[in-house]
């Protein structure tokens, strides 16, 4: 996400920094948007930035940092001017995760697992020369990225092979039986075979968007489409997964579940959150109305 927002916005110094290690898989990365106070409403964040002499004095926190407790560096979000229009007001700077006055708290899930974090800035000192695009305007650079996000999280609904390694179709039959080759289940063939056409269709979209990526088309307002459906589609797989699989998919510890079953468990619960990161469907549900069906507010 962050290099193509550097090869659109940033300065020729910040790409031969980061893009050469990006590339090559040296440094890991945390995304600064999300605060406490600030989900869904973005722009509302509280992150300041105070100015001295080359650089600024940040203070505030972030939330849902996901990785931000192996991270190297963070592109982040600051409130560089209170009084502008709060779409206005933003900038979009990078730091190095190891700057005194940054501190990471890990954020245990329903899930059992942990990858998001709080992130604290406490005077944290970064040289303005690690600006992103013009001051003030960092919104423009933070509405790019989330476009790249947004197509990357929803190429999850295009067909994954999941947590473990057979199809739908396997898992159903060993489920509810089979007969003559085929699901016993009538309503449920249907459902998966449903699904099937819904992945199979869903994937030939992502893959042309992603030729068109590969011909220099940089993200549109699309990639809320298919980060909502994409979505949908994955949380409604592992529905369909724990339905069919019963009680054996509601476990959480205990021999009587193998390893397979409680990672569909998990899974299923991580699937939430789908619809949540990365702006939530809601949100995208408004972009396509207003951005790409042209719909009044």
């Amino acid at each position: 996400m962050i290099g193509p927002a550097l090869l659109e916005y940033g300065t020729e110094e910040q790409c031969m920094q980061h893009l050469p290690k990006i590339v090559r898989q040296e440094i890991v990365w945390c995304q600064g948007y999300s605060e406490p106070g600030s989900g869904s409403d973005l722009a509302s964040l509280q992150t300041r930035a105070v100015s001295d002499g080359d650089d600024y004095i940040i203070n505030g926190s972030k939330i849902w940092t996901s990785g931000a407790d192996h991270a190297d560096w963070m592109f982040c979000l600051i409130r560089t001017d209170p009084d502008a229009p709060k779409h206005e007001g933003i900038s979009f700077i990078l730091f190095d995760m190891k700057t005194p006055g940054v501190s990471v708290k890990p954020i245990l899930l329903i899930s059992g697992a942990s990858p998001f974090c709080q992130t604290f800035l406490d005077d944290v000192r970064v040289p303005k020369s690690h600006i992103v695009g013009e001051v003030n305007k960092g919104w423009t650079v933070a509405k790019r990225l989330l476009q790249y996000e947004r197509t990357s999280i929803g190429g999850i609904g295009g067909g994954g092979g999941g947590p473990r390694a057979k199809t739908l179709d396997e898992i159903a039959k060993e489920c509810a039986g089979e007969n003559d080759g085929k699901i016993a289940d009538p309503d449920l063939r249907d459902r998966v075979t449903q699904h099937r056409i819904n992945d199979h269709v869903y994937g030939l979209t992502t893959r042309r968007s992603g030729e068109e990526s590969r011909a220099g088309v940089a993200p549109t307002f699309m990639s809320s489409m298919f980060k909502y459906y994409g979505t949908e589609q994955n949380k409604n797989r592992y529905d369909l997964l724990v339905e069919m699989m019963g009680v054996n998919g509601l476990g959480w510890s205990g021999d009587e579940f193998d390893q397979a079953d409680l990672g569909v468990t998990r899974q299923w619960l991580r699937s939430k959150a789908n619809s949540i990161e990365g702006g939530t469907s809601e949100v995208q549900l408004n972009i396509i109305a207003k951005r790409i069906l042209g719909l009044p507010d």
